[in-house]
């Protein structure tokens, strides 16, 4: 077992999906109650990531972030630090690769609402904040709970725009992934298959705990 690659794994998820929990429920809120222009648009944009190649988002990722481009050049300037071939150049990345994961669940949680529900709410004299915290983030918890979830593991698992970005620095971006594939190349299938068996497991589980919940949710709302 790779820890060091774990650790990096453990700490990209962890940071990936503290950031994109509030990101998921105001977008997600928004692309299910509020009749946005270009939707359409929107929703595309943040779900491309679904269908489009991993190593072409990391493409397009990385020539953003080289030192030669824009906003590359300013994040050195102000950091003194390069964003490719980092951890900071990964979560972002890791961000942007992971949205539909944060937003999806959200969404179809706060769209099955009825909207009867933030009537009553503004009637019984709440404001927006009050309403969200009291009445719809109870509601939608169980699409918080997937999305969270969802975005952790999926980071954990994440190869393509992890290796475009971060390349393979042992301690800074080598992941559990990419210590997988380096192993098979190696032909090392034992120490792969330890890491590989890790990974399932996490996954499982964490597919496992998302069924439970929302199944167990939608049987006492039939109840």
């Amino acid at each position: 077992m790779d820890w060091q690659a774990l650790q990096i794994s453990l700490k990209l998820a962890f940071w990936t999906s503290i950031v994109l929990f509030p990101v998921g429920i105001f977008m997600g809120r928004a692309l299910a109650v509020r009749q946005l222009p270009l939707r359409p648009f929107i929703q595309s944009l943040i779900f491309l990531p679904l269908v489009l190649p991993p190593t072409v988002l990391g493409y397009y990722f990385l020539v953003a972030i080289a030192p030669d481009a824009t906003f590359g050049a300013s994040w050195q300037w102000l950091t003194g630090r390069q964003l490719a071939f980092s951890f900071e150049g990964l979560l972002l990345v890791s961000l942007v690769a992971n949205l539909p994961f944060a937003i999806q669940p959200v969404q179809n949680s706060f769209a099955a609402i009825d909207p009867d529900v933030r009537d009553a709410a503004r009637v019984c004299g709440l404001n927006f904040w009050q309403a969200l915290w009291r009445v719809e983030l109870p509601l939608a918890w169980p699409g918080l709970l997937s999305a969270f979830l969802l975005t952790f593991t999926h980071t954990l698992g994440e190869f393509g725009v992890v290796l475009m970005v971060g390349g393979n620095l042992a301690g800074e971006t080598r992941t559990l992934s990419i210590a997988i594939y380096d192993e098979v190349q190696a032909l090392n299938m034992t120490a792969a298959g330890q890491m590989s068996l890790l990974l399932l497991t996490l996954a499982f589980a964490s597919l496992l705990l998302v069924q439970w919940k929302t199944q167990g949710y939608s049987e006492k709302g039939r109840l």
